[in-house]
């Protein structure tokens, strides 16, 4: 444990001595909040109250995927990592030290967009939404944080990058995030139970107000998690068998 908990300091320092990292990752949600959610829904607290849901589930995926999806890659790319992985202490602190520091700052990424609808919107919430969204965060997370590191562990710094930004919108979009709950286009509809962030916003919206979860967002989201994680393992362990060949 202590150990875990010296790599997620390490990871955290990294982080912060380049803060744009951070402010990339909240700004989006950000902005759209003060772009779309506050002119469009922000006097009407139901509909205020899910699209601020939206935009923590949208903040979340941002997080995740570019905090272990292009830190990862970067960190793969620098001679410190291939030391790292000689170490007696094993992957496992350092893998769960990246988990503990990325959550962090997912967290931290969610702080502008909670203001954000608490002042300049008519979103409310009980104390127990609150804290049942705070969990439906973590879990929500899980996915995006697998495919994040799958990314990461597959692929160079540049091709990582450029493979976060180009799926975040589409996965945002096709999801529903940008639409009130179930009053999506109709293409939309169609796909987006099977997004992962479909199920992890759905869960989101049922945290903070009345609204039915669906059985087949539910499912496929535990399936994305899975195979989300089959490749991380799969990526992993290949870039490990290439550096000790």
């Amino acid at each position: 444990m202590t150990l875990t908990l010296v790599h997620a300091r390490y990871q955290l320092l990294e982080t912060i001595r380049i803060p744009i990292a951070l402010i990339g990752s909240a700004f989006f949600p950000a902005a759209s909040m003060l772009f779309f959610v506050v002119p469009f829904a922000g006097d009407d607290p139901v509909a205020a109250t899910f699209a601020t849901a939206s935009m923590v589930t949208f903040s979340v995926m941002v997080s995740s995927l570019f905090t272990y999806g292009v830190g990862v890659a970067d960190d793969r790319s620098q001679p410190w990592d291939g030391y790292m992985r000689t170490l007696a202490a094993g992957a496992a602190p350092r893998f769960a030290g990246r988990i503990l520091a990325g959550m962090a700052m997912t967290l931290v990424s969610l702080v502008p967009v909670v203001v954000i609808g608490a002042l300049f919107t008519a979103a409310t919430v009980t104390a127990a939404g609150f804290l049942l969204a705070l969990g439906t965060v973590f879990v929500g997370a899980l996915p995006f944080t697998l495919m994040g590191l799958a990314i990461g562990y597959a692929l160079p710094l540049k091709a990582a990058l450029v493979v976060c930004q180009v799926i975040f919108f589409p996965l945002a979009f096709g999801g529903g995030l940008m639409s009130s709950p179930d009053q999506a286009p109709g293409f939309i509809q169609t796909i987006a139970p099977y997004l992962p962030t479909r199920g992890a916003v759905e869960l989101m919206w049922a945290a903070v107000g009345d609204y039915p979860l669906h059985p087949k967002s539910l499912i496929l989201l535990a399936v994305w998690t899975v195979a989300a994680g089959a490749v991380a393992v799969w990526a992993y362990r290949r870039d490990e068998g290439r550096r000790f060949r």
